[in-house]
């Protein structure tokens, strides 16, 4: 696993920065940008936990700095390739771009059979799939999906899927976004068509990987947020603005404690690889979208409509941005952390206060 981590920080900090990566290519669209940078070799990062997840991050957040929408799909190709290396699963990844679809809203699931009548499940098992998975991302433009299901028994699998195979059927019709609208998201209906199971039942939740992931995304909206806000830091170097300069040390003060937060992060992730870091990653997590939403508040209030209405690359983040961090769960997210500083505090017996002091 080492040499394997070994290889893909190799692969990022040999290959050109994502900017030569793309030069003369920015009118593609996000899936063959997506493409070219898996053709590139740039797709393979650091893995998260084995000594350079802060590369990885800052990688994803130079991306999301490009493009929320290509940044939605690479981050979901790169942690892909994190879950298949965690899992140890032997699935061919070279050249190939994969997606991790595994949201579940209410009522709404796929189930996985075995083609193997009456077999118990295991590691590797063909299973068949039926039911429909929404909020698809880059569903027309991956080779293959990491797609959550669900056995017979009530237990949660992962299922690694080739999409270009009968029993499969695309549905873009419900995806009305303006934001984000070049992620190419869809719902994926399952059909009969067939797959592989990745890891054990339930393993998917369970792995530290799940989390760490999460902090991962946050570092895509810290990236699109720093992005946004260097263009107030350029306007307040045009001249003299009492109140721009107000926006723009506001805006230093929540993006450096969010940045602060995810190098916390990152180090602890290095630090007790088989831990969640669950205070962490939410801390960093929730931090980063609290920054965000200052962002996407004072940026336009300091700058004026002019920058918004003819400077493309900026109109396009500010309109990705919003819809992006709603991959947050806003106050659930807030409770889930209260109740584990609760609990931690409890279990420590710990004065009041002293998850905060210095």
């Amino acid at each position: 696993m080492a040499q394997h981590d070994n290889e893909h920080a190799h692969a990022w900090t040999c290959s050109d920065t994502l900017a030569q990566a793309l030069r003369g290519h920015t009118d593609l669209s996000p899936a063959d940008q997506l493409a070219l940078l898996v053709a590139q070799g740039a797709d393979r990062l650091p893995l998260p936990g084995h000594g350079h997840t802060l590369q990885r991050w800052r990688a994803l957040a130079e991306v999301a700095a490009h493009s929320l929408s290509l940044a939605k799909l690479y981050e979901g190709h790169t942690d892909a390739l994190a879950i298949l290396s965690e899992l140890q699963a032997d699935l061919a990844t070279e050249g190939l771009r994969w997606a991790v679809w595994c949201a579940e809203p209410p009522g709404e699931r796929v189930q996985a059979t075995p083609t193997a009548p009456h077999a118990a499940a295991h590691v590797g098992m063909a299973v068949q799939l039926s039911g429909h998975k929404p909020w698809c991302s880059g569903a027309r433009a991956v080779d293959r999906a990491l797609v959550s299901g669900w056995l017979a028994d009530g237990r949660r699998c992962l299922i690694a899927v080739t999409m270009d195979q009968p029993g499969i059927r695309r549905d873009d019709s419900h995806w009305q976004a303006v934001g984000m609208a070049a992620s190419a998201s869809a719902d994926v209906h399952f059909d009969g068509a067939t797959g592989v199971l990745v890891g054990e039942p339930g393993q998917y939740l369970s792995r530290p990987g799940f989390h760490h992931g999460g902090a991962g995304v946050a570092a895509c909206w810290h990236g699109a947020a720093a992005r946004i806000a260097s263009h107030l830091q350029q306007a307040v170097g045009q001249g003299e603005d009492p109140h721009r300069q107000a926006h723009l040390g506001a805006l230093d003060v929540a993006l450096a404690g969010a940045a602060g937060l995810l190098r916390d992060a990152a180090a602890r992730i290095d630090a007790t690889p088989s831990d969640p870091c669950l205070l962490a990653v939410n801390r960093a997590r929730l931090a980063v979208e609290a920054a965000a939403e200052e962002v996407l508040r004072r940026v336009p209030r300091a700058i004026g409509p002019g920058p918004l209405c003819k400077n493309r690359g900026l109109a396009q983040l500010m309109a990705d941005l919003p819809v992006f961090i709603r991959q947050s769960h806003a106050e659930r997210d807030q409770a889930a952390l209260g109740r584990l500083l609760a609990e931690k505090a409890q279990a420590s017996q710990a004065p009041g206060g002293a998850a905060w002091m210095l």
